[in-house]
């Protein structure tokens, strides 16, 4: 059997693949944010990947998010490859208004959803004026 493909766009993505990394040792996983209330919200997309591959580190304000899709072994002659394998990694500078000692990390589908929240010190807050006096002081030369 043999796989062809008539993507016109072949050798634009074989020469962004090897600018921008490869198709074993991808550049980057695919990512969204948004803030949902008093919630930051982040999602990485990773199809494939198994939960005990996925490695989640915090130093100071950056997170590091490591993850590995293996390869498939066996005495096969491949015909076609175009789904990313090896080793996947994103860090994030995270702002001092988060609070990184309560984030919490879910697995699922393929998504790896973190919700960190927002830090109490951040969050908009009244402040009460309180009444001066309104005696004129004196003020001696």
């Amino acid at each position: 059997m043999l796989l062809r493909s008539t993507d016109p766009f072949r050798d634009l993505d074989r020469l962004a693949s090897q600018v921008l990394g490869t198709t074993n040792r991808p550049a980057v996983m695919s990512m969204d944010a948004w803030r949902q209330g008093d919630i930051f919200q982040i999602e990485f997309d990773l199809p494939g990947v198994s939960l005990e591959s996925i490695d989640l580190d915090v130093e100071r304000n950056v997170l590091t998010v490591r993850a590995e899709r293996v390869g498939r072994n066996g005495d096969w002659e491949m015909l076609a490859s175009e789904r990313p394998r090896g080793v996947f990694s994103r860090q994030l500078v995270l702002g001092d208004n988060l609070d990184l000692d309560k984030i919490e990390a879910h697995y699922d589908a393929g998504v790896l959803r973190l919700s960190i929240p927002v830090a109490e010190r951040a969050k908009p807050r009244k402040i009460e004026v309180s009444p001066g006096t309104t005696e004129p002081a004196a003020i001696e030369a």
